[in-house]
């Protein structure tokens, strides 16, 4: 192993910081700060290459926005007399936005990272309570590992780490393989969850599937039978927790159409 990654080298075998993801946050953060500000000080021809650089960042950031906005579809050009091609037989005519397929709309809704949700807003879960200290050895003196006390979702074949690589401890009482799913209309149905999309309270919930109030799931939709406009199965498809499972010992969740 070369020399110089030794800190990728003790991430994996020890895992990260507590609050590694949430200084990265704020750093990111910063750094829109700290670059306008270095803007304003350069002068000269170290200014003019730094500020065509942000210039091209900007230009990319706002065709990306452009992608991801909506747009109307347009009406197809009808023919002035005489038959339709053969290549556009198979073509069906749009008359307005309302045909556009509910998948397009999800996926640009990912990408934008934007859903509507039927709770806006929930209570933030500290890692206070979110995890319990769990003391390893004859001293009592190790206390890097920590017991998930939340409901967590595990990949089917997940298995555990050697206890001396173990970093996040998922107790096997409090894990979830399904959920009641309620979709407005086709009613209630328990169904097997496929992962977790994203936990409004910290990236480091996300990443270890760890399921709190608010949380969006995706969940396997296809024993209910959806099917997109044009005809295909949809298989996975997006729900918000609207319950605190930990405290009921299931999952209920509200389908996002």
């Amino acid at each position: 192993m070369p020399q110089n990654e030794h800190i990728e080298r003790h991430q994996k075998k020890h895992g990260y910081r507590l609050d590694y993801f949430e200084r990265k946050r704020k750093k990111e953060a910063r750094s829109y700060h700290e670059n306008a500000e270095k803007a304003r000080k350069l002068t000269g021809i170290k200014a003019k290459i730094y500020n065509k650089e942000r210039f091209k960042e900007k230009v990319q950031l706002k065709k990306t926005l452009k992608m991801n906005e909506e747009k109307k579809t347009k009406k197809d050009v009808e023919t002035v007399g005489g038959d339709i091609p053969i290549y556009l037989l198979n073509r069906k005519k749009q008359e307005n936005a309302e045909l556009l397929s509910t998948t397009i709309k999800q996926k640009r809704l990912e990408k934008a990272g934007k859903w509507e949700v039927p709770i806006p807003k929930v209570k933030q879960v500290s890692e206070k309570e979110a995890f319990r200290v769990q003391r390893s050895g004859k001293t009592k003196r190790k206390a890097w590992k920590r017991v998930i006390t939340k409901m967590t979702f595990v990949d089917p074949g997940f298995t555990r780490k050697a206890p001396k690589y173990e970093r996040f401890i998922k107790p096997m009482a409090l894990r979830l393989k399904r959920a009641n799913v309620t979709s407005k209309k086709l009613g209630t149905f328990n169904l097997p969850i496929l992962g977790v999309k994203k936990n409004p309270n910290s990236t480091l919930y996300t990443g270890l599937g760890i399921i709190t109030k608010g949380t969006i799931i995706e969940v396997d939709v296809s024993e209910i039978g959806m099917v997109t406009p044009g005809g295909k199965i949809v298989y996975g498809s997006y729900a918000q927790v609207t319950n605190v499972p930990e405290n009921e010992g299931c999952c209920n969740a509200i389908l996002l159409e």
